[in-house]
């Protein structure tokens, strides 16, 4: 909002206190001349107060420009020339009253009238003023865009899992372990007698051990195969009785 408009709206407020106060003029003087009853009192008070409420509504609504806003200033002009006979002769008779006298009861209510007509006008011209100055501070209004309505893709619906039943857990089988039969220790004792007496016979392995010949000759590996001839006779071995 400008300094001017802000001016004006001042301005307009002091011109509508001055035409109040030629409406109260105006309105006392109808009010004190009729008679003394409600309705004769609401009667004379009419005029006036339509010249208010039509001045007060062609300063304040903007009307467009043709047959319509001249048709309302003609209305308004009416209602002003009704309002002005009729508070003239009446303030005339209330000031011939209360002891004016000459050419001062019919010259009193035409300042009254006349500072009603000024105001009026003034407030009329100030409304457009104001309208005017608004008017040009606002600029052409611009189409407004068109929404662009964006697609919404449904979040895709996640369903949980079922819960998966643990799978009993199987026992590990265990190998079994390999039974080792223990090595007797008459086998290690002709093992031992034979390594320290390498060529010897069962008999002499076995009585070096301490076990019998039968052990002896059990725990041996078996004598390696010679070329000796088959015919050639082959010497008995005289078992030897050793004590076991």
């Amino acid at each position: 909002m400008t300094q001017d408009v802000v001016r004006l709206k001042r301005i307009g407020w002091g011109t509508r206190g001055v035409f109040a106060l030629g409406i109260a003029a105006s309105l006392a003087g109808n009010v004190l001349h009729a008679a003394d009853s409600p309705v004769s009192k609401a009667i004379s008070a009419w005029s006036p107060l339509a010249l208010l409420l039509a001045v007060e509504l062609i300063s304040r609504v903007p009307a467009r420009r043709g047959w319509t806003s001249y048709v309302r200033l003609g209305a308004t002009g009416v209602i002003a020339g009704i309002a002005a006979w009729v508070s003239y002769w009446h303030m005339v008779a209330v000031a011939s009253r209360y002891g004016e006298t000459d050419a001062s009861p019919y010259l009193l209510p035409l300042s009254v009238d006349g500072l009603i007509i000024v105001a009026s006008i003034s407030l009329v011209e100030i409304g457009g003023r104001i309208r005017a100055l608004t008017e040009a501070e606002v600029p052409a209004a611009a189409p407004a865009p068109t929404p662009v309505l964006a697609t919404v893709i449904p979040a895709p619906v996640i369903e949980p899992e079922p819960a998966s039943t643990p799978e009993p857990a199987q026992p590990v089988k265990k190998a079994p372990a390999k039974r080792v039969t223990p090595r007797p220790a008459s086998a290690d004792k002709v093992a031992k007698a034979a390594a320290k007496l390498p060529g010897a016979s069962v008999a002499e392995i076995a009585k070096k051990a301490g076990v019998s010949i039968s052990t002896a000759r059990r725990h041996l590996p078996p004598a390696p195969v010679t070329d000796a001839s088959p015919s050639a006779p082959v010497p008995a071995e005289m078992p030897t009785l050793v004590a076991a």
